[in-house]
């Protein structure tokens, strides 16, 4: 007996009724998905989310009346379901998608400012693909599971400022904006040097950064060619550059690059992981949080090769088990470590390489 496979249900919300077209037509090219409506403001997208019970919704960020943000926030303690965001590339676009993530939508997608033609092709293969990625995302446990309480276990500062040759290097793609302010928001400004590549637009980075920025003892900047890689410093790789970690004399600095995509993404974390593979070896930690696709797996397994430890979100706290799962069977990945309990994890690995060095 044969089993028919469920096709994924999409509600497109947009108030530009050819907006509203592009997207339909462009989803229904793939077989696996099927749009069940469409709605040109929150009040018809709430009577059809009630109606048609869609498992994906696209969003429009800016909408008249109540824009895709406020109607989030309405929407999800009441019908929680997965949401991507359809932002332009703008200030404004970025400044609200990026309080969309933070209020429940799980990726979001852009709107081609340029060379409309191939722009659009990109976006809408990009949308296809983020919609079958998120349609099973339980977002009604996901926010609360994650949410975490337990503070970390007190680890003198003293210890992790012994550390200041080590390099904790970051990858993540859907659902690491959340994932990433979890864990760095509770390092302290001891924390050795942070490298971050989270699959982002340009300009979207910057406001990431300064947002975290806001949020987090240490300091957190868009990297620039040429940024130190220092003791109670994050960089975030900038969008559109391929970001890379090499060692002067003594110190880490990060070159920040116009490169090709690297497994479709620039920045790449396969880029950033292999770099610190070979200039910071033993004295670096990974970590890949949530993400789809497979970027930075290989490079990750050539870290802990090189004597970096490994570290990778667990399936119940990601938001798709994409990157951590294929980074974990390729071998490159010591242990899956729940979100709440990550940057414990790390700082646990940061005193356990100090004192085993000191033992020596």
């Amino acid at each position: 007996m044969t089993t028919v496979k469920k096709r994924v249900r999409v509600l497109v919300v947009d108030d530009s009724a050819l907006v509203r077209m592009i997207l339909t037509k462009g989803l229904a090219l793939d077989p696996d998905i099927e749009v069940v409506g469409s709605a040109s403001d929150p009040t018809i997208a709430l009577q059809k989310i009630i109606q048609l019970k869609p498992n994906v919704l696209t969003l429009d960020v800016e909408m008249p009346k109540i824009d895709g943000l406020e109607f989030l926030r309405r929407l999800m303690p009441r019908y929680p379901i997965p949401v991507l965001m359809v932002s332009a590339l703008t200030q404004g676009g970025a400044q609200i998608t990026l309080d969309a993530l933070a209020a429940g939508a799980i990726d979001f997608v852009t709107k081609p400012n340029v060379d409309i033609a191939n722009g659009l092709n990109d976006m809408l293969t990009d949308l296809r693909a983020k919609v079958k990625a998120i349609a099973n995302v339980n977002v009604s446990s996901w926010r609360r599971e994650n949410a975490s309480t337990t503070p970390l276990e007190l680890i003198e500062n003293s210890t992790l400022a012994q550390s200041t040759d080590k390099v904790i290097a970051i990858g993540a793609s859907t659902g690491g904006t959340e994932a990433i302010r979890q864990i760095i928001t509770r390092f302290s400004t001891a924390t050795p040097g942070v490298v971050i590549v989270q699959h982002m637009p340009p300009g979207f980075t910057k406001m990431f950064a300064d947002r975290l920025n806001e949020q987090c003892a240490m300091t957190v900047k868009e990297a620039a060619d040429g940024d130190r890689v220092i003791q109670g410093r994050i960089l975030i790789a900038p969008g559109d550059f391929q970001m890379s970690v090499i060692r002067s004399g003594g110190t880490y600095l990060v070159q920040c690059k116009k490169g090709e995509k690297v497994n479709g993404h620039c920045p790449s974390v396969e880029v950033l992981f292999n770099s610190v593979a070979q200039y910071a070896g033993a004295n670096a930690i990974g970590v890949m949080l949530t993400g789809m696709g497979h970027d930075g797996a290989d490079a990750m397994l050539n870290m802990s090769k090189a004597g970096a430890r490994t570290l990778a979100q667990d399936e119940a706290t990601s938001v798709v088990f994409g990157m951590p799962r294929v980074a974990f069977e390729r071998g490159g990945v010591e242990r899956l470590v729940p979100l709440p309990s990550m940057a414990q994890s790390i700082l646990n690995l940061l005193v356990e390489r100090k004192q085993w060095e000191l033992s020596m």
